[in-house]
């Protein structure tokens, strides 16, 4: 049976996507299969998973998907492997709001009844550290905070003091403490960390994190803390025998569209559609029945994107065709009339949409958000619901009243907007839906591909 830990932070910024795949690589240097899962609305740090793992890593998010989903999924992807490593977002109380778990790391932990690994930055404390892990023990008693890795000690002394002060004042297991090592850090930008798919995480770094893991803890006492998942269950969501390959979906992937649930496209495959992956900056456009483009950094890849002329035209003729065309974030971007880049240079993109993108002035967009469709779209008839959250800096200028809009979107702090814009077949919106938060999503947007064909 697989056995799970969570591995959680006290905050953003404590090292646990260090710590996370440090374990992960530790541990398939042993021989195990480790699965890898993410808490929380994110598409870079599963990629890092997978690329340690050597398995695609999955999304459990309670706010988008709810119990029921997030246990479907970890006993569907988890059940073929020794150890599933779960990493937390944020700290591990954080979620939707300051009112409840509602989100957060520690409801999916309970929900799994696995062990929480809490990971914490000592850089400038000692004896403080165990009030903070005492104070995460006791805060929900339901939860099981069963053992601490503590971050950024400076000296072999610091690391012994932290540790015996743990000990001394809490039920916590202090495994060990990793050693202030830039050398393991991975590198940031404006939308967290550099992806997987552009190299930082390099075969000599993920010996490096193994070794450095295996010299500060032990883990066969770590898999001793681990706990069985629970098993899959007779309630898992109906799938309807579809035959494979009913429709074919092109899916944009390539260093300017990398966020992709995995849990996405592994539905649209239970549908039947066949995803035929190509590079808009260097491809054709592949004969498909529809077009999905995801999120990613369009803007850091913006001259390359503008130079294939060929292909920008080719997607405006699909649409135009009225085959179906789903794009989220970075993919709306790029289906805009023109980029405008941090640098104030202007790109031109597809201008399937009306409209002007700009990353300047720089303004963040982060939530939660629910779509309700008020009128026919890919998603069928109007008034299905869906949930996913926004993260850009990006700004959409002004797009003209003629062009529809599908979604009602609902954030997380109560605001209301009209977005979801309809062009022909096509749609366009800035929030990332995750198809597990309504399993009707992934057979419809198969089923508008498929009547293509005929």
């Amino acid at each position: 049976m697989t056995r799970g830990i969570v591995v959680s932070g006290t905050a953003s910024g404590v090292g646990k996507t260090t710590v996370t795949l440090a374990i992960m690589a530790a541990l398939r240097r042993r021989g195990l299969v480790v699965q890898g899962f993410k808490i929380g609305p994110d598409f870079i740090d599963p990629a890092f998973h997978a690329l340690v793992t050597g398995r695609p890593s999955y999304t459990l998010d309670g706010w988008m998907c709810g119990r029921d989903a997030v246990r479907r999924t970890v006993a569907r992807h988890a059940a073929d492997a020794d150890v599933a490593v779960i990493e937390g977002m944020m700290g591990c109380f954080d979620g939707v709001d300051g009112a409840s778990e509602e989100g957060s790391t520690a409801q999916v932990a309970k929900w799994l009844a696995a062990p929480v690994l809490l990971v914490l930055d000592a850089s400038a404390a000692v004896r403080s550290v165990a009030a903070t892990v005492f104070g995460f023990e006791r805060f929900d008693p339901h939860l099981d905070v069963a053992a601490v890795i503590v971050n950024g000690t400076a000296s072999a002394v610091h690391a012994r003091w932290v540790l015996d002060a743990v000990a001394s004042r809490c039920r916590t297991v202090p495994l060990g403490t990793l050693t202030r090592d830039a050398n393991l850090a991975l590198p940031e930008r404006h939308l967290g960390l550099v992806t997987a798919a552009e190299g930082p995480l390099s075969p000599d770094k993920r010996d490096a994190l193994a070794d450095a893991i295996e010299a500060s803890i032990d883990l066969e006492q770590l898999l001793g803390i681990a706990r069985p998942l629970p098993p899959a269950t007779d309630d898992r969501e109906p799938v309807s025998a579809r035959p494979a390959g009913r429709a074919r979906i092109g899916v944009a992937r390539d260093l300017a569209f990398q966020f992709y649930y995995e849990e996405n496209l592994a539905r649209l495959r239970d549908a039947g559609a066949e995803l035929v992956f190509w590079s808009p900056e260097s491809d054709d456009v592949p004969d498909v029945d529809g077009l999905y483009f995801g999120g990613g950094y369009p803007e850091l890849r913006a001259d390359a994107l503008s130079a294939n002329q060929k292909t920008r035209r080719a997607v405006r003729e699909f649409v135009a065709s009225g085959r179906p065309l789903y794009a989220e974030c970075g993919g709306l971007m790029y289906l805009a009339e023109s980029l405008e880049d941090d640098r104030g240079v202007a790109h031109e993109m597809v201008g399937v949409l009306p409209a002007r993108v700009r990353m300047q002035p720089r303004r963040l967009s982060l939530g939660y958000t629910e779509a309700t469709t008020c009128g026919e779209s890919l998603w069928g008839a109007a008034g299905v619901t869906a949930r996913g959250h926004e993260f850009h800096y990006s700004t959409l200028g002004e797009v003209p009243r003629s062009v529809e809009r599908v979604y009602r979107l609902h954030d997380a702090r109560g605001g209301r907007r009209a977005e979801g814009y309809r062009v022909a077949n096509a749609l366009l919106s800035y929030v990332h839906l995750h198809f597990g938060s309504n399993p009707a999503l992934a057979p419809a947007l198969v089923s508008a591909c498929a009547r293509r064909r005929v």
